[in-house]
C-alpha cells in the first residue's frame, strides 16, 4: 500500500505520494504540487531535493558510506582498477574477464586524438590554466567526432562515453605539457590507463621513461576515489545540460567548468596551500586557535555530505604514505603538519562537535605534489577521473523514459509590473 504525506495550505489539504528507494531517505513526490495547489517548494542549493532517480552511487553521509552500484569504495580502491570501476559505473555490474578484456581494448584504442586537434592547444596562451584548456578542448571534441553526437542513438551514446573516458588522459596530459612548454607525448597501447597518463605527463624526449608500480597504483587509486560522487554540483550541471539534448562533449565541458570552482574541485589545492601557510608543526596551535576564532578556514576537513569520516580519506591517507615512502621525504614538513593537524582535529572537542573530519582532499594534495604535479593540475586530474561518473549519469538520464528538460522555478522578490518612463522624464 502506497504511503502518502499530507500538505495543508489554508483550508485545503493535498496528498503527496511518498516514494521509497532501496536505501536512504524516502522522498515526497511534489511533481504535481504546482498544478494542484499553485505553490512551489523552496530549496536553495537543492539540499533537500532529489533531482533524479539513480542506480549508480549511494552516499550515507552520517555513516561515512560511499557505494558504487552497491560496492563500497574501499573495496574497489584496494581490489579493483579504475577501468574496471569505469565499466561498473557505465554498465551496472562488474565485468567478466572477457568483458573487461574487450572494454580495456576499446578504451585503449580510443586514446589517440585527431591529428588536427593538437593545433587547437596552440590557440591558448602559454600560461593558460590547465582547467581553461580542458574546458575548451573537451567542448571542441564535438567538432571532430560528428559520428557520436546523436544523443538519441544508444550506440552513439556508448561510443561517445568510451571516447571521453579514453581521450581525457590525453587531453589532460597535453594541457599539462603545454603549460610547462614541453612537447606532447603520444599514448601507447601497451600501457595501462594510469601508466599511460603518467608517461604522457612526465616523459621527455631526452631520456627514457620508466614506470613505477607504486606511483601507477597510486594514480589508479586516486582516479577510483574521484570517479563519481552522486548528484554534486558538477554532476548536476552535466545532467542539466544534457536534459536539453546537448551533445555529450558539451555536457562534460560544462561539468569541467563547474568543477573548476574552489568550493568543488579546487579543495585539494586549497588544503595544500593551508598546510604550506602553517609551515611547521609548532605553528599548528596558533592556526587552530585562529580557526576557532573564525580568522581562518580549516581546508580539507568536513564535507557538505559526510558528517562522519570521509570513507575515501583513509584510503588516500595510506596512498599518501606509500607515495612519500617511494619518491618523497618521509620527514616532509607538510606531511608532519598534516598528521599533527589530523590528530588535533580528531580529538579536539571544537572539531569533534562540528564533525570536521578529514576528507579526501586533505591527503590528495600532498600525494599529487609528491608525484610531481603542480597545484594547477590538481583539479584537471579530478576532472579526468570524474568524467566516467559524469558520462555514466548522463547515460542513465537518457535511458530514463521520464526524462525532461530541467527547469527549476524561483521565489520572485523583484518589483511588480511598472510602465516604462522616457529617459528625459526620469527623476
Amino acid at each position: 500500500m502506497a504511503e502518502n504525506a499530507t500538505l495543508t495550505i489554508g483550508n485545503t489539504s493535498y496528498d503527496l505520494q511518498v516514494i521509497k528507494g532501496t536505501t536512504g531517505p524516502d522522498v515526497i513526490d511534489v511533481r504535481k504540487l504546482y498544478d494542484e495547489s499553485g505553490v512551489f517548494t523552496f530549496d536553495p542549493g537543492f539540499t533537500s531535493t532529489a533531482s533524479c532517480e539513480s542506480k549508480i552511487t549511494y552516499i550515507d553521509g552520517d555513516a561515512g558510506v560511499l557505494l558504487h552500484r552497491g560496492y563500497p569504495i574501499e573495496q574497489l580502491a584496494y581490489n579493483s582498477s579504475f577501468l574496471e570501476v569505469c565499466y561498473l559505473l557505465l554498465n551496472g555490474e562488474l565485468p567478466t574477464a572477457a568483458e573487461f578484456a574487450d572494454f580495456d581494448k576499446t578504451i585503449t584504442y580510443h586514446t589517440m586524438l585527431h591529428a588536427q586537434f593538437d593545433r587547437f592547444f596552440s590557440g591558448f596562451r602559454s600560461d593558460a590554466h590547465p582547467m581553461a584548456i580542458m574546458t575548451g578542448a573537451v567542448g571542441a571534441l564535438s567538432a571532430f567526432y560528428h559520428d557520436s553526437i546523436n544523443v538519441d542513438d544508444p550506440e552513439q551514446r556508448k561510443i561517445s562515453a568510451h571516447r571521453l573516458i579514453a581521450k581525457m588522459p590525453t587531453i589532460a596530459a597535453r594541457a599539462y605539457k603545454y603549460s610547462v612548454g614541453q612537447p606532447f607525448v603520444t599514448p601507447r597501447n601497451d600501457l595501462s590507463y594510469a601508466e599511460n597518463f603518467l608517461r604522457m605527463a612526465f616523459s621527455v624526449p631526452a631520456e627514457d621513461w620508466r614506470p613505477n608500480p607504486v606511483l601507477t597504483r597510486a594514480m589508479d587509486r586516486i582516479f577510483i576515489l574521484h570517479a563519481d560522487h552522486e548528484q554534486n554540483a558538477s554532476t548536476s550541471t552535466v545532467r542539466l545540460a544534457g536534459s536539453s539534448g546537448a551533445n555529450p562533449f558539451a555536457c562534460i565541458a560544462a561539468g569541467i567548468a563547474c568543477l573548476w570552482g574552489p568550493s568543488h574541485g579546487g579543495a585539494n589545492e586549497e588544503a595544500l596551500m593551508m598546510l604550506r601557510e602553517i609551515g611547521t608543526v609548532d605553528r599548528i596551535p596558533e592556526y587552530v586557535q585562529g580557526v576557532k576564532d573564525r580568522k581562518y578556514r580549516l581546508m580539507g576537513f568536513g564535507h557538505r555530505v559526510y558528517k562522519n569520516y570521509d570513507p575515501r580519506a583513509k584510503v588516500m591517507q595510506e596512498t599518501c604514505h606509500e607515495v612519500l615512502k617511494e619518491v618523497g621525504d618521509p620527514d616532509d614538513p607538510l606531511l608532519k603538519v598534516a598528521m599533527e593537524l589530523e590528530k588535533i582535529a580528531l580529538n579536539d572537542e571544537y572539531f569533534v562537535e562540528r564533525k570536521l573530519y578529514p576528507n579526501v582532499d586533505f591527503y590528495s594534495g600532498i600525494t599529487l605534489k609528491a608525484m610531481g604535479f603542480p597545484t594547477t593540475m590538481f583539479t584537471a586530474l579530478f576532472a579526468l577521473a570524474r568524467t566516467v561518473g559524469w558520462i555514466s549519469q548522463w547515460k542513465e538520464m537518457f535511458e530514463d523514459p521520464r526524462r525532461k528538460i530541467g527547469r527549476p522555478r524561483q521565489l520572485y522578490n523583484g518589483p511588480l509590473q511598472r510602465d516604462y518612463v522616457a529617459i528625459d522624464k526620469r527623476g
